[in-house]
């Protein structure tokens, strides 16, 4: 967990109750330009704090998003992934692998599967040959329409799928999501709505402890908080939110998605150059890389699988 600035401890006055936790102990962990849209794309002078309780950070709200802005097209321009499903796919179909590898050995088959922020269908259309019944959530109308043509039930959020299928879901996932919402206990919430009892979620998001916020804790920071994120978690943090939610936390998973190259290309030019290799690093090298920050939690993406209970009762962390 990184340490308040002892110089600016306070946060600005729109820090409020902790949506996870309900309490108002905001300590200020950073001031200064968050990423907007696109690499190199900046906001100024944003606001992030960490919460004294249960350990989630926090982008100033004046600065976050609403939900029009994911419902429109504007979220996926804004990324400059266009509005196009098979641009989505060209984006997202090859990060499907993480998920399954995830997921296994747990067996979809016959299932019924619900996706939260699914997008245009990527991890969907990889497991609904699996599935008994495949349920797509997207607040993007243009996404939907898309979903619904080939033959998805499709609904905007959580909340309102629960009137057709309450306690009907066997299996949910949502990934890369939670860090956007208003409200991620009552996200949680509503997908725990959906499940079954004793209903798996698998969940990700990006991972507050990424070996890069140590290396170059200004550099990154800068990139690592995005106007697009209001929501930034820790191991600790995201099972404080789901067990407020519910959940019982069942494994902890950590993956790391892009080689050694990414690391040395930001330790040298201060930026990210994604999947970009570099030849003299064998293959090797980067499977070690990937598997020792995945073993000791510091890769870039941190998966939880949770299950739903019938009561609220708090249970401890299982890793």
């Amino acid at each position: 967990m990184q340490v308040p600035d002892k110089k600016m401890t306070k946060p600005a006055d729109t820090f409020v109750d902790c949506e996870i936790c309900g309490t108002q102990e905001w300590s200020l962990v950073y001031r200064g330009p968050v990423r907007d849209g696109t690499y190199g794309n900046q906001h100024d002078g944003v606001e992030v704090a960490i919460c004294g309780e249960c350990g989630v950070e926090r982008l100033e709200e004046p600065s976050c998003k609403d939900d029009a802005f994911y419902e429109s097209g504007n979220y996926r321009e804004h990324i400059d992934q266009g509005l196009e499903a098979q641009s989505y796919y060209q984006a997202h179909d090859h990060l499907q692998i993480h998920a399954l590898n995830t997921i296994y050995p747990h067996s979809l088959r016959d299932l019924t599967i619900a996706d939260i922020g699914c997008g245009a269908g990527s991890f969907l259309d990889h497991v609904r040959g699996l599935a008994k019944t495949a349920i797509a959530i997207e607040p993007a109308a243009h996404f939907r329409e898309h979903l619904s043509s080939k033959g998805y039930e499709a609904y905007p959020y959580s909340s309102v799928a629960i009137r057709d299928h309450r306690e009907s879901v066997d299996f949910a996932t949502s990934f890369q999501v939670i860090e956007h919402v208003l409200n991620p206990r009552e996200f949680l919430a509503d997908i725990r709505s959906l499940l079954k009892p004793n209903g798996t979620l698998l969940i990700s998001t990006p991972n507050r402890e990424d070996i890069l916020m140590e290396l170059l804790p200004e550099e990154f920071r800068r990139f690592f908080y995005r106007v697009v994120h209001r929501w930034y978690f820790d191991q600790r943090s995201l099972a404080r939110c789901a067990r407020e939610a519910g959940f019982i936390i069942e494994k902890t998973h950590y993956v790391h998605r892009y080689p050694m190259a990414n690391a040395l290309h930001w330790l040298r030019d201060k930026r990210p150059m994604g999947n970009t290799a570099i030849p003299s690093i064998a293959d090797t090298v980067d499977s070690f890389w990937k598997s020792y920050l995945e073993e000791h939690g510091r890769a870039d993406t941190l998966f939880m699988r949770l299950r739903s209970t019938s009561t609220l009762t708090q249970t401890g962390d299982r890793k």
